[in-house]
C-alpha cells in the first residue's frame, strides 16, 4: 500500500532546487516533529496534521506590491518556487476588499469590509489553496490531480488541472447543488458522485489516495501545501487595508482550515514587520445543521463531536472537521468566537448581503453575514470596532436556496395604468 504521491525515495532525491520556495519542512502540529518536505501529511511521531514551516527572508511591502495582482505576489511567503508565474494556472487572488457602508448601517457597525472572493476565476476562493496544491502536485510528479469536495473545491481542482494540462478526478456527494456539479463536469469528465456525505465522499479518497500511486489528492496528501493558499487572504486583507490587521474577522468554518490559515497569515506578518503587532478577534461561523465546532465552543469544550450534516450550507458541511480543535483555540485565544445559525437565517444572510451591497453570496457567505448579525445582536461582536466579513464564493452555484423567497414584485398588463395599480411609482 502506497501513502504517497510518488515513491519516497523520488520525494528525497528527485525535486528540483527551490521546489518549495522558501518552505524548510513539514512540522507537526501536535508535537513539532518535522519532516521533509514532500508528499506527507501525518507526522510518524505521534499522527498529528503536518503544516509547513519556513525560513522566510526579508520581505518588504514594496517588494509585495511589484508583484501580480494575484496570489503569486506572495510567493516568498507560500511553499512554491520562485519561478511560479512561468507554470500554467489559474492566477487567482487579489480579489477586493469592498467598503460595506449599507451593510453596516443596517446592522448598527461602525466600519465594515466584506472580503469577496466570488470574482475568483471559479468564483470561490478554492482557486487559492488548489493553485498551491497544483504547484505541490507538480513539483511531486503527479500524474492524477484530485479531491474530495463539497463542490467549490471540485469547480477550481477540475479548472486547474484543465489549465494545467493534467488529468483530473473530482469526487462529490451525489445530492450536491446541481449548478456545482455542472460547474465540475464542464472543465473535467471525470466527476465522480458518491452516494453518502462529504465525510464519505472523503474517506473514499483518502483509501484511494492510499492505494493508488501518482495521485495527488489535494486536501489528501498534499493537504500541507493546499491550506497554505488560504493564508493569502489574510495578506490581502491586511495589504488592502494599507498594511494593517483589522479589529475584528469573521470567518465561515467548514474543515476550519482558512479560519487556521488567516491567523496564520496574521501572525507572520507580525514577525516578518510588515503590520503592527496588535490585538485582533476571530470569529467562526457555521449553519446549525452542521455546526460541530460551534457547538465545542458553547460548552466549553476542547473536544469536537461529529455530527451528521443536515444544513443548506452544503460547502461548510463538513461534520468531522480536521482543523476544528485548531479553530477554538484561535478564536478563544483572540477573545473570539464560534457561532452558528438556522437555515433561515442563511437564506436572510443572503438577501441582506445582496441587497444592501450587491453583493450575491453563496449558502456559506449567507452563514458569515447571517453570524455577524447575530454575534452584533447576542453582543459577542463590538460594533465600534473595524471589522471584515469573508464571502467565499458566487450566489449563482446556489441558486436553490433563495429561488423560493425571491421572484417578481408583480405580474401586470403591458400598460402604463398597470404599473401605476402595483404601487411602486
Amino acid at each position: 500500500m502506497s501513502t504517497s504521491v510518488i515513491d519516497p525515495a523520488t520525494t528525497s532525491t528527485g525535486l528540483r532546487d527551490g521546489a518549495f520556495g522558501n518552505a524548510r519542512a513539514l512540522s507537526c502540529r501536535e508535537c513539532g516533529h518535522e519532516v521533509e518536505l514532500g508528499p506527507h501529511y501525518a507526522c510518524p511521531e505521534c499522527f498529528g496534521p503536518l503544516e509547513v514551516a519556513y525560513d522566510f527572508p526579508t520581505v518588504t511591502r514594496e517588494e509585495i506590491a511589484a508583484g501580480p495582482r494575484n496570489i503569486w505576489r506572495y510567493k516568498a511567503l507560500l511553499p512554491v518556487p520562485g519561478d511560479i508565474e512561468e507554470s500554467p494556472n489559474t492566477e487567482p487572488g487579489f480579489t477586493r476588499l469592498l467598503r460595506a457602508d449599507n451593510l453596516a448601517a443596517e446592522l448598527g457597525l461602525t466600519k465594515l469590509w466584506v472580503k469577496d472572493d466570488s470574482t475568483n476565476p471559479t468564483n470561490s476562493f478554492k482557486d487559492r489553496v488548489v493553485a498551491c496544491a497544483l504547484s505541490a502536485a507538480r513539483e511531486l510528479h503527479a500524474k492524477v490531480f484530485a479531491c474530495p469536495s463539497t463542490g467549490n473545491l471540485a469547480n477550481a481542482v477540475a479548472a486547474a488541472g484543465a489549465r494545467a494540462g493534467i488529468k483530473t478526478v473530482v469526487f462529490i456527494p451525489s445530492n450536491l447543488e446541481k449548478p456545482k456539479q455542472v460547474n465540475s463536469a464542464v472543465y473535467t469528465p471525470n466527476l465522480v458522485a458518491v452516494d453518502g456525505n462529504y465525510d464519505d465522499v472523503n474517506k473514499l479518497a483518502s483509501e484511494i489516495a492510499g492505494e493508488e500511486d501518482g495521485w495527488a489528492f489535494v486536501n489528501v496528501n498534499v493537504r500541507p501545501f493546499y491550506a497554505e493558499g488560504s493564508k493569502t487572504l489574510g495578506y490581502e486583507i491586511a495589504e488592502q487595508l494599507g498594511w494593517r490587521l483589522p479589529d475584528q474577522i469573521v470567518i465561515p468554518v467548514a474543515s476550519g482550515s482558512q479560519l487556521t490559515k488567516v491567523d496564520k497569515a496574521f501572525q507572520e506578518l507580525i514577525k516578518l514587520g510588515l503590520v503592527e503587532d496588535r490585538p485582533y478577534k476571530v470569529f467562526g461561523a457555521q449553519a446549525t445543521g452542521c455546526s460541530p465546532v460551534s457547538v465545542a465552543y458553547k460548552t466549553g469544550t476542547d473536544a469536537i463531536r461529529p455530527v451528521k450534516p443536515d444544513t443548506i450550507a452544503k460547502s461548510l458541511a463538513i461534520g468531522n472537521p480536521a482543523d476544528g480543535i485548531y479553530v477554538l483555540d484561535i478564536c478563544r485565544r483572540t477573545g473570539g468566537a464560534v457561532e452558528d445559525i438556522t437555515d433561515d437565517e442563511v437564506r436572510e444572510g443572503i438577501l441582506l448581503l445582496a441587497r444592501t451591497e450587491g453583493v450575491f453570496t453563496e449558502t456559506a457567505g449567507g452563514t458569515t453575514v447571517g453570524v455577524l448579525k447575530k454575534l452584533i445582536e447576542t453582543g459577542q461582536l463590538d460594533p465600534d470596532l473595524e471589522t471584515v466579513v469573508i464571502n467565499t464564493g458566487m450566489g449563482l452555484k446556489t441558486l436553490d436556496a433563495v429561488a423560493d423567497q425571491v421572484g417578481p414584485a408583480a405580474t401586470i398588463a403591458p400598460s402604463y395604468d398597470a404599473f401605476r395599480a402595483t404601487g411602486l411609482a
